[in-house]
């Protein structure tokens, strides 16, 4: 027989589980709001002749990262994660599942000015999509984006002759140039573990066949795929 005392610990327990599944539900609602959020992003930045990506580019991509940065300053979006990134499947050539990412001003050095500030940085090298596995993703050398420039989807330009980082921007707001200099982005490990529900790294996210794309992220990369083709 249960002692007062130990009934109150397992009321206690039950209500603290019940707690953290309902804000983990939450959580992963607000997610799915970020992400269709970043999708309406992309679809705007692609209906601006002057800084639209070229489809012959995103075709090219091997993998995509999104950055939506929200507030004044130099911070990057919001609490809970600041952008996500998305891997090619190589043989069916579809968008796989959405990895969350944190990204502060201050490792990413962005100059820019306004109020809001979408980011996409196309990943192009098969073998540098295996960076976003490692605990911290840097930037080698030096890439740089532009907000539009004479014609459409002006191509970032990075150290390397390969140009393995593409990057590009589509501000509201004064525009003071877009730069990465050693630049990083890391896992959003709260975020992942709220959408996914399980512990899982970014490697097993992105390339190790844990989790299919949600209907959220499979929306998102169909839109990218549209515009792959255009």
């Amino acid at each position: 027989m249960k002692t007062p005392n130990a009934m109150k610990v397992l009321l206690l327990g039950l209500f603290v589980v019940s707690f953290a599944s309902a804000a983990l539900a939450l959580d992963k609602a607000e997610l799915d709001r970020r992400i269709h959020k970043l999708c309406l992003r992309f679809a705007q930045m692609q209906q601006k002749p002057d800084k639209r990506i070229r489809a012959q580019t995103l075709q090219a991509a091997k993998a995509i990262i999104l950055l939506d940065r929200t507030k004044a300053g130099f911070i990057f979006a919001y609490q809970g994660g600041s952008g996500l990134a998305m891997v090619k499947d190589k043989k069916s050539g579809q968008w796989g599942p959405a990895a969350f990412l944190k990204a502060d001003e201050a490792s990413l050095g962005f100059q820019v000015g306004g109020q809001q500030s979408f980011i996409v940085i196309l990943l192009m090298d098969p073998n540098g999509t295996r960076l976003l596995s490692d605990p911290t993703f840097e930037f080698g050398g030096e890439a740089r984006g532009t907000a539009g420039g004479s014609s459409a989807g002006v191509e970032g330009t990075i150290a390397s002759a390969e140009k393995s980082v593409l990057v590009y921007d589509d501000r509201k707001g004064f525009y003071g140039g877009a730069a990465i200099k050693g630049g990083a982005v890391s896992p959003d490990e709260e975020a992942n573990l709220a959408y996914y529900e399980q512990p899982l790294t970014m490697r097993q996210i992105l390339f190790g066949n844990k989790v299919r794309p949600t209907e959220a992220t499979a929306e998102l990369g169909k839109r990218i795929l549209e515009q792959s083709s255009k």
